[in-house]
C-alpha cells in the first residue's frame, strides 16, 4: 500500500512538470473590455433565439390542434373515486354529459345524458362565483374585465 501511495504522490507532481517547457514565458492575452456593439450582438442573439422558441411553439400548436378555447366544449364536471384506482367522472361535452368509468387500463361510458336529462346545466354553473387565484385565471382566459 505504501508504495502505490508514493507512486501516486510522485505522479500527481511529476506529471505535470513533464508538460511545462521550461524557462519559456507564455504572453498573457489583453483583458479585452465589453462594448456597446458586443452587448448589441448579445441582444440581437438573444432575440433570434426567442423567435425561433416561440415560432417552434405556435408550430406545434398550429400542428396539434391545440385551441385555448377547447377548455369551453369539453369540461369534468365532477367525479367520484370508487376505490384505489377506479372512478367515475361526469364530462360535459357541448350539450351532452357522459358518465365514463374510468380505470388504469379502460375507459368505459356507462351512459349519455342529453337535453333535459343532464345533471347540471351551464347556465347553473356561470353563476357560482369562484374567488382567489382560480377566479383571476379564469376571467383572464375568457378575456373579460371588471373594470
Amino acid at each position: 500500500m505504501p508504495e502505490k501511495l508514493m507512486l501516486a504522490w510522485s505522479m500527481f507532481w511529476w506529471f505535470p512538470a513533464c508538460f511545462a517547457a521550461p524557462g519559456v514565458d507564455v504572453p498573457k492575452q489583453a483583458v479585452r473590455t465589453i462594448s456597446a456593439g458586443d452587448m448589441l450582438h448579445w441582444g440581437v442573439g438573444l432575440l433570434v433565439v426567442l423567435a425561433v422558441f416561440f415560432f417552434c411553439v405556435w408550430g406545434m400548436r398550429k400542428l396539434s390542434g391545440i385551441s385555448v378555447g377547447g377548455a369551453e366544449k369539453m369540461r369534468i364536471v365532477g367525479g367520484l373515486s370508487l376505490g384505489m384506482r377506479e372512478k367515475v367522472i361526469l364530462l360535459q361535452v357541448g350539450k351532452k354529459q357522459l358518465i365514463l368509468g374510468v380505470t388504469p387500463g379502460r375507459i368505459d361510458a356507462l351512459h349519455v345524458l342529453e337535453g333535459d336529462d343532464c345533471l347540471t346545466s351551464n347556465e347553473s354553473s356561470s353563476i357560482v362565483k369562484d374567488s382567489g387565484f382560480a377566479a383571476i385565471v379564469a376571467q383572464a382566459m375568457k378575456g373579460r374585465s371588471d373594470g
